[in-house]
């Protein structure tokens, strides 16, 4: 199947503009790549240090420098459910190793906070940035130029963004992604939002609720629900990072086991000392950048790599903006029901097909680039497949072509939607993104008085109060990442999904984030600039009539230019923001932010 033409133009001008920095990267990978392993350049010192507290025979292989040694790099914690099962990997991961002949080392830990405890709490003013704490933490630990190889362990929402940024600075390094799984299926996530507005409404007590929450999260793996931490699950298998079908498979079964241990073999045999070399740095080129994004539009994926991808394509020097997104969400179809973008979860997503299944689908209509590198080799054919035992020993067999639940995974003869399910906004209140996939079309075009608001807490209070029995464009400003660090305003969804079940008209418009599980109300985010930087959302006042238009792509307030002009922007004082909670220590990290559209990337960019 010839490409889309879409898809070419796509790349081809990510390419163009990608040039200065994708050649200077290129250029520094190519300095570090040698065949022989890096610590031969170490002393006799730092050698000994390093494997110091190493098992007798792996002292060995370690002194002799002959065989590939591999960094475990790890977001294991047992408080977090995504995480705890981590915590056997490293010993099955070491154990395979040494199968081959190899070698491997924890060669550190990175945070790992949860978006869903900190949600609606001064500890969320943190989580964004936590992403480049973990990119920072993921080089200090692959610093000690000891290793030929990369396996990172992580879930989550900053986690897999961060690591894969930290590990792009090594990329020279072949690096494997290895997931821990989504924990079973509990309580219907519908049921769940309806709980939770129950509860906005004072119709079930507190007790209800955490009854409630704890049906749904209830075991140990990743949140079944499809948000950040699923769809960075969903990435990292298009991009070719994954071992084929490895993304949903359950933590504690056989197959799980098996995929980790033949992770560390696969790293091991694609080091510059093993069968065939596969470096980072020529796995994330700009087709696998277009492929994740096609994904994320296929499947309606979390609103948070609108960020995420910016920055880790800027960690392998590729430039994409939203644009990109949005000509690619006009031709890429809406293929995978999850919730919040319906009622199924992950696990209903694997069973009827899966990752194997929704790449098929997408090679087949051009839709992706099949020509790309990945930890398997060359070409994305491979990830059309699914893992399954064979008599105890791991195999892979072609996924099914067709879905086993159409409901749950259509297909590009009869999509959810015709098109993706994130969209560019854009107008005098600067750009934004919407995701689209989980609102109704009677809901994506809103024209209402805004209501202004400068904290999340704000817009609760007068809610509780009846103050918003109308429609209204909620716009809750200063969120960015300069002015606290650019929460997630998930705390927010079920009190203004109640209002919109009442009938009203009702928009959220905000420069900070929304969860990736978000859904229902239409939420222009990531209005970039924001407030802080002079962004023009500071303009808005109490009863300016917005207009949100997620068909057309259009994000204005309905004021005459000349007035526009005149008016001063807001300021909000921010000084609580800024201490408790660890607070003050990132103070440095909301000073150097990029914009949202740039990656809010608190580190330097590389001077090409």
């Amino acid at each position: 199947m010839s490409l889309h033409p879409r898809l070419i133009e796509v790349t081809e001008r990510i390419r163009r503009n990608s040039r200065p920095g994708r050649d200077a990267y290129l250029a520094r990978v190519a300095a570090w790549s040698a065949k022989e392993p890096v610590r031969k350049g170490l002393s006799c010192t730092n050698l000994a240090h390093a494997f110091a507290a190493s098992p007798a025979g792996d002292k060995i292989l370690l002194r002799e420098q002959r065989q590939p040694n591999l960094a475990i790099v790890s977001s294991y914690n047992d408080m977090l459910s995504a995480h705890q099962p981590l915590e056997y990997y490293p010993a099955m991961i070491k154990a395979a190793a040494r199968q081959v002949g190899a070698t491997a080392q924890f060669a550190g830990g990175v945070p790992a906070m949860c978006d869903g405890v900190t949600q609606g709490q001064a500890g969320m003013e943190l989580s964004l940035f936590s992403r480049d704490v973990i990119a920072m933490s993921t080089a200090v630990a692959l610093s000690h130029q000891m290793f030929d190889g990369v396996l990172c362990l992580g879930v989550c929402d900053k986690i897999v963004p961060g690591l894969l940024i930290g590990a792009l600075q090594f990329g020279h390094l072949p690096t494997i992604f290895v997931p821990a799984g989504p924990m079973t299926s509990g309580m219907e996530n519908k049921e769940k939002a309806r709980i939770r507005q129950l509860y906005a409404e004072g119709k079930i007590d507190r007790q209800g609720l955490l009854d409630a929450e704890e049906q749904s999260y209830h075991g140990a793996g990743t949140c079944t629900f499809y948000g950040t931490a699923n769809s960075n699950q969903m990435l990292m298998e298009i991009m070719g990072l994954h071992l084929p079908g490895s993304a949903f498979v359950n933590p504690g079964t056989p197959l799980r086991e098996a995929l980790v241990a033949a992770a560390a073999q696969r790293a091991a045999a694609i080091t510059a000392l093993g069968t065939e070399a596969i470096a980072l740095a020529h796995v994330i080129d700009e087709r696998a950048i277009v492929n994740g994004l096609v994904g994320l539009m296929a499947t309606g994926g979390s609103t948070n790599h609108a960020i995420h991808m910016v920055a880790i394509a800027k960690a392998a020097g590729i430039t994409i903006d939203w644009t990109d997104f949005d000509d690619l969400s006009a031709v890429v179809p809406l293929l995978a029901k999850i919730y919040p973008n319906g009622g199924a979860d992950v696990n209903h997503f694997h069973a009827a097909g899966g990752m194997g299944c929704l790449i098929g689908q997408l090679l087949d209509a051009g839709l992706l680039h099949e020509d790309v590198h990945t930890v398997m080799g060359q070409g994305l054919r491979r990830y059309a497949s699914e893992p399954w035992l064979d008599d105890g020993k791991l195999a892979w067999r072609a996924s099914p072509t067709v879905s086993h639940d159409s409901a749950v995974l259509g297909s590009m003869a009869a999509p959810f939607q015709p098109d993706g399910g994130m969209r560019l906004l854009q107008g005098n209140l600067g750009r934004a993104v919407i995701k689209v996939s989980a609102v109704q079309a009677a809901h994506r075009i809103v024209e209402a008085p805004a209501v202004v608001f400068d904290s999340q807490d704000a817009l609760l209070e007068a809610f509780k109060r009846g103050e918003l029995e109308k429609d209204l464009v909620a716009v809750v400003r200063f969120q960015g990442p300069r002015a606290n660090g650019m929460p997630e305003l998930h705390k927010l969804t079920p009190s203004l999904g109640v209002l919109q079940d009442r009938g009203f008209k009702v928009a959220l418009l905000t420069d900070g984030r929304m969860s990736g599980a978000s859904g229902k109300v239409p939420a222009a985010i990531h209005i970039t600039p924001e407030c802080l930087a002079g962004g023009p959302l500071a303009k808005v006042r109490d009863g300016d009539i917005i207009r949100l238009d997620a068909e057309t792509g259009v994000l204005q307030a309905l004021v005459a230019d000349e007035e526009w002009a005149r008016r001063e922007l807001a300021s909000a004082d921010l000084s609580a923001n800024e201490h408790g909670y660890g607070r003050e220590l990132f103070a440095v990290f909301r000073q150097a932010a990029t914009g949202a559209e740039q990656g809010a990337m608190s580190f330097m960019e590389p001077r090409y």
